[in-house]
């Protein structure tokens, strides 16, 4: 398998979790993985992105601009910050809900969510799903990243087995949090199903 996946969010929404459980994920199933992150102020609600890269021919962990088969964004203006890296051809699965920015709070309505979801469109083909309602059922919108795999898992976008990924999952998630998890993970598997 070749493939590039984009995954952007700010600090705090689980983007490295989610990233290490595709790599570790796609080395199980026999590939070559580079991955890499670009954290800079993640814990101040700074931008975070993870590059994973799968294949043979794969010699740098960083993604070039334009060649992403798969961007899984966790917030609006983020999906749109990096849709540079999104090939003409590449999926966007994309978090309606926004974390607005600090400077939101010195220019209110600057930022326009509904705005850059309506510009997404015009762009790539989107897969948009709203985080508060699919993490609903569990309590905490900290299973997103959960829940955003497996809707790329079901969608039939990450070309990664569903059994691999929950296999991730168990290793990777602290004991008391598996179970809850591997539900999250079923959840967005049903929401990723392409609807007939």
């Amino acid at each position: 398998m070749n493939k590039d996946i984009l995954i952007c969010g700010v600090g705090g929404q689980g983007t490295v979790l989610a990233s290490k459980i595709i790599a570790s994920a796609a080395m199980d199933e026999g590939n070559s993985v580079h991955s890499a992150e670009t954290i800079g102020m993640a814990q101040r609600g700074g931008s975070v992105t993870s590059h994973v890269r799968i294949g043979e021919n794969v010699f740098s962990p960083l993604i070039p601009f334009g060649s992403a088969d798969l961007l899984l964004a966790f917030e609006p203006a983020e999906a749109v910050r990096s849709l540079k890296y999104l090939k003409p051809e590449g999926v966007a699965i994309v978090n309606t809900v926004p974390t607005l920015p600090v400077t939101e709070s010195l220019n209110p309505g600057a930022y326009d969510p509904q705005r850059m979801l309506e510009y997404l469109k015009t762009k790539c083909a989107c897969i948009f799903v709203n985080s508060d309602e699919a993490c609903a059922p569990f309590g905490s919108n900290k299973f997103f990243n959960i829940v955003l795999l497996g809707i790329a898992a079901g969608s039939g976008k990450l070309g990664l087995s569903r059994e691999t990924l929950i296999r991730q999952i168990e290793q990777r998630v602290p004991a008391r949090f598996v179970d809850v998890n591997k539900q999250a993970f079923e959840a967005g598997c049903e929401l990723g199903k392409p609807k007939l």
